[in-house]
Parts: C-alpha cells; sequence; structure tokens
C-alpha cells in the first residue's frame, strides 16, 4: 500500500476520533466488530448478486459484491490503524510474512522491516 493510502486512514481514524464519545477500549471494540457487519453485507450482495433469495431476486450486482468487500477492507484498515499508530508496517509486515510462507518470497519489503521498525 502506498502512502497516500495510509494517509487517507490516519485522517478517517481522526475523523472517526472527532465524532467518537466512547472510551478507548470501547472504541477499539466496536470499529473491530464493524468489520463483522461488513462482512455481512458482502454476504448480502452474494445472495443478491446470485438471485439465492426468492422473496428478493437478483437484488444485487457484482458490482455491489466489489464495494462491499472495499468496505471490508477499508474498515480493517481503521480497524488496525485505531489499535496501532504503526498500522502501515504492521500491515506490510504481517503480508510479507504471509507472501514469504506462501509464496516463498524472496525476502522482505522496503516497507516490512518490523512491526517496531523506525521509518
Amino acid at each position: 500500500m502506498d502512502s497516500a493510502t495510509w494517509t487517507t486512514i490516519a485522517r478517517l481514524v481522526d475523523w472517526l476520533d472527532a465524532h467518537n464519545t466512547n472510551s478507548p477500549e470501547l472504541t477499539r471494540l466496536l470499529r473491530v466488530l464493524k468489520i463483522q457487519e461488513e462482512a455481512g453485507e458482502v454476504a448480502e450482495a452474494i445472495h443478491g448478486a446470485m438471485g439465492a433469495n426468492p422473496r428478493k431476486g437478483a437484488s444485487h450486482t457484482w458490482d455491489d459484491v466489489e464495494k462491499e468487500l472495499c468496505d471490508v477492507i477499508l474498515t480493517s484498515m481503521v480497524s488496525l490503524a485505531t489499535i496501532t499508530p504503526d498500522a502501515r508496517r504492521v500491515f506490510a509486515y504481517h503480508l510479507n510474512r504471509v507472501a514469504e510462507r506462501s509464496l516463498g518470497a524472496a525476502g522482505p519489503t522496503a516497507d516490512a522491516a518490523g512491526p517496531t521498525a523506525i521509518a
């Protein structure tokens, strides 16, 4: 992910925080739980795109599924940035570890020096 993406995520977290009245603990919990809500919307959109609900028919499109998947990713990034100030590096490090394990990638990327590395 590029720097602009994480800058936008940080701005969204700041905006949410400015409109938040919950404790930090409750805020973290609610933002992580929001991922599940968004995942449910993906499932609903898939059912709608496949016309799986006879009462509703084809109520969604695959474009709707794409949008809902993006909402899951965005919500997850906001949640990660809420629980760690170093979300960009934590994510890059984890992504690199998964790639190395799964794909045999040749070493860490520049952004993936570790979850506590200093830029």
